[in-house]
């Protein structure tokens, strides 16, 4: 097939340009712009929000650009909003009157459409597409301006984009190789697709892990878009996909927004029809799991899409796909133009119909939970009742009561006895859908082949314990529990405080961050009225006489931590072990290594690397494959082995060199398939089990099942009540 250059799409828009007055004379195009033809380089990220920057000075009238954050190498995260001049003097008002559509008493008649690209670095095509969609907007369709808002994010992943943009124009060959083996089409191990720390912002809308995900999720939630559609890459030899999606969709996903994803996808095809473009919709791209770029906004009322073009990381400028076609950069920009400029089309033709639907999404009453209890550990509540805050979601704080209903720790009806501090979450509330979805203790699937998870409710992911209730009356708090810190007392003998929480953790990383001597105890004691578990962190002036501020600093980091701090007048405890007992131990200055490059799994080193630097804000010194057996080991006190495939690098020596320093008192965590490096090899107790039913019968399912019959060995959701042996 001689598939036709990129903008060949346009011919089928060409007789709707007309030009707005003075914009098209100062306003200049992408390749005049940038000095090049759309397609026939990759842009990087600073010339992208310059672009913008450009389209923002010369029609103030019709742009406004808004940075909304930075990522966490510093690049800037840029939001353009365009429509008509009306509309951008009133882009305030309208957002106001449009939020009214969730308690159900709006007037607005515009319709908001939100475009997201390049949430996955090397999917790069989609940046490029969005220059030149904005572009010919605002020098085309003045009627489609005149009732929506377009919001375009250029570039939701700046770093990773950014990572796959220099490696490519590094090793591109001039003129570029359409030879898949080119090295120009193979992305070393740290690729282009995550963010800084490896993580997949496309998993991470509900979450919000990242620094991304949180400032852009921010924003989101302060317009709440009709439309979202989400710009993507997929293998090279695939076709385009856009909406409808497949099965399995969510029961909450309604009947309009299933609906008008058929609306738009015959729109789009359409134009691909007239230009003999392949697609596919309602197949592999399902509406389940709650943390993408299409669901999230579904669960908060929108329209929400992904847009999938062939290509990727491997496809480069151009390359040879499967089919024996060459497959051009100018070949995706221009499919990603054409979606991006049709949903805006549809947009505007049912502007009225999508304000209305909104407006009745967020009327829905019927849930089946009316409230949701937790309880448990004072700082999981904290930090869940800080993600529900991103989101928008309203919660309380219950009285003394007793509560009936579905017990997450049984599956079964049971009873909960509340006390002051026990969050309830009620389902009657504008975010009501969203609380259903990621409260609800089992997801229901109408069909088991699904793309990701199943299995993500909160209250589990948090270690609460919870009560689903059908009844909307729970006796509530007036007040939230206010936290009173009591100072160090200058002349205890000793400080105490818990470990039962990240939050400890953290409170810990400071106190040895900051040089202060820490102890702990490895049996649980009582000493000042006060029960102590195991683990217990145990800070003597006597440890820090060696510090003249050590009080202050203590004190300074207590309240910087919200971390309750018991001063005990003696070191003789009133139950258990006392504090020059063998079993009360010092925590020396632990200096912690991460194993990382080629075999590892990016995104489990990723997960590691954030959780030291972002969460526990203690160092790790991230090492690589590369030169692993050149360092001395015996520098650091604990190695971290992630995820991967190990078994031709972790070979006789560099196995014979950890063992050697885990003799000497180094630790090892391997973690995954890491594991079976160490399986039966002689010093490490582990040994590869075998499940009794890995020999399956012989199949005489049709070949056609083939993909069903392969996902039932999956486990794509699961949570497991475990016993942890922390002695």
């Amino acid at each position: 097939m001689n598939i036709r250059t990129a903008f060949s799409c346009f011919i089928c828009f060409a007789t709707i340009v007309i030009s707005f007055p003075g914009i098209a004379q100062e306003l200049r195009s992408p390749s005049e712009f940038l000095g090049y033809e759309p397609g026939s380089r990759f842009t990087r990220h600073h010339r992208v929000v310059e672009y913008y920057r450009h389209l923002a000075e010369m029609a103030p009238e019709m742009v406004k650009l808004q940075s909304y954050g930075e990522t966490y190498e510093h690049r800037e995260l840029v939001l353009c909003y365009i429509s008509s001049p009306a509309n951008i003097s009133n882009l305030e008002s309208i957002r106001t009157e449009h939020l009214k559509s969730l308690e159900g008493n709006s007037n607005n008649d515009k319709a908001i459409v939100w475009l997201s690209y390049n949430v996955h670095g090397n999917e790069s095509v989609s940046t490029e597409a969005s220059m030149q969609t904005a572009y010919d907007l605002l020098t085309g369709k003045k009627e489609w301006l005149e009732n929506t808002v377009l919001i375009i994010d250029p570039c939701v992943n700046p770093d990773g984009r950014d990572r796959y943009v220099n490696w490519y124009n590094q090793f591109v060959n001039s003129p570029n190789n359409i030879d898949p083996d080119s090295k120009e089409h193979h992305e070393p191990w740290l690729n282009g697709r995550p963010n800084h720390y490896m993580f997949d912002l496309n998993r991470d809308w509900a979450w919000l892990t990242q620094t991304e995900s949180r400032q852009r999720v921010k924003v989101f939630n302060q317009w709440l878009p009709h439309i979202h559609a989400d710009f993507h890459e997929q293998g090279m030899d695939a076709p385009y996909y856009f909406a409808p999606g497949a099965e399995p969709l969510h029961e909450v996903i309604t009947n309009w927004q299933k609906d008008f994803q058929v609306t738009i996808g015959k729109n789009h095809a359409k134009y691909f029809d007239a230009e003999g473009w392949l697609y596919f919709t309602k197949e592999v791209f399902d509406l389940l799991y709650p943390s993408y770029g299409d669901t999230y906004p579904m669960y908060n009322g929108s329209i929400g899409m992904t847009y999938e073009q062939g290509g990727s990381g491997r496809a480069g400028l151009g390359v040879i796909n499967g089919t024996g076609d060459t497959l051009t950069l100018k070949d995706r920009l221009a499919h990603h133009y054409t979606t991006g400029i049709s949903t805006v089309e549809i947009a505007s033709r049912n502007a009225k119909k999508l304000n209305e639907e909104f407006r009745k999404f967020y009327t829905r009453k019927d849930f089946k939970y009316q409230n949701y209890i937790l309880s448990g550990n004072r700082d999981n509540t904290e930090a869940l009742t800080g993600l529900l805050d991103k989101h928008g979601i309203t919660y309380r704080f219950a009285g003394e009561t007793t509560v009936k209903g579905l017990d997450y720790a049984t599956g079964k009806q049971g009873t909960m006895k509340t006390a002051p501090g026990d969050l309830v979450i009620p389902a009657d509330q504008p975010k009501g859908t969203l609380v259903q979805v990621l409260f609800e203790p089992r997801t229901k699937l109408n069909d088991s082949l699904t793309y990701d998870i199943t299995a993500w409710a909160l209250p589990y992911a948090y270690g609460l314990n919870a009560i689903a209730t059908k009844s909307g009356n729970i006796p509530l708090d007036s007040a939230s529990p206010e936290e009173n810190i009591p100072a160090p007392a200058s002349d205890a003998y000793a400080y105490i405080t818990d470990w039962n929480s990240m939050k400890d953790a953290r409170f810990l990383a400071s106190l040895l961050k900051t040089g202060i001597r820490v102890r702990y105890s490895e049996k649980p004691f009582t000493a000042a009225g006060k029960a102590f578990s195991a683990g217990s962190l145990i800070i003597t002036r006597k440890d820090n006489a060696h510090r003249k501020d050590f009080l202050q600093q203590l004190s300074a980091l207590a309240g910087e931590h919200k971390q309750e701090i018991t001063s005990a007048s003696t070191g003789y405890v009133d139950k258990g072990r006392d504090f020059g007992s063998s079993s009360v131990k010092m925590i020396g200055d632990t200096k912690v290594a991460l194993l990382s490059g080629k075999p590892s799994s990016t995104l489990n080193v990723g997960e590691i690397w954030h959780f030291f630097e972002q969460q526990l804000e203690y160092p790790v010194t991230v090492l690589d494959t590369d030169y692993f057996e050149e360092i001395k080991l015996s520098s650091y006190d604990i190695l971290i082995i992630p995820d991967g495939n190990y078994p031709e690098y972790l070979d006789e020596e560099k196995i014979t060199l950890i063992k050697n320093w885990v003799k000497n008192g180094g630790k090892l965590i391997a973690l995954g398939k890491a594991l079976r490096s160490f399986a039966g090899t002689d010093g490490f107790d582990l040994e590869e089990k075998q499940s009794e039913d890995d020999e399956e019968p012989h199949s005489t399912s049709p070949y056609i099942s083939w993909q069903r019959e392969d996902v039932k060995n999956n486990i794509t959701g699961a949570i497991y009540k475990a016993r942890v042996d922390n002695s």
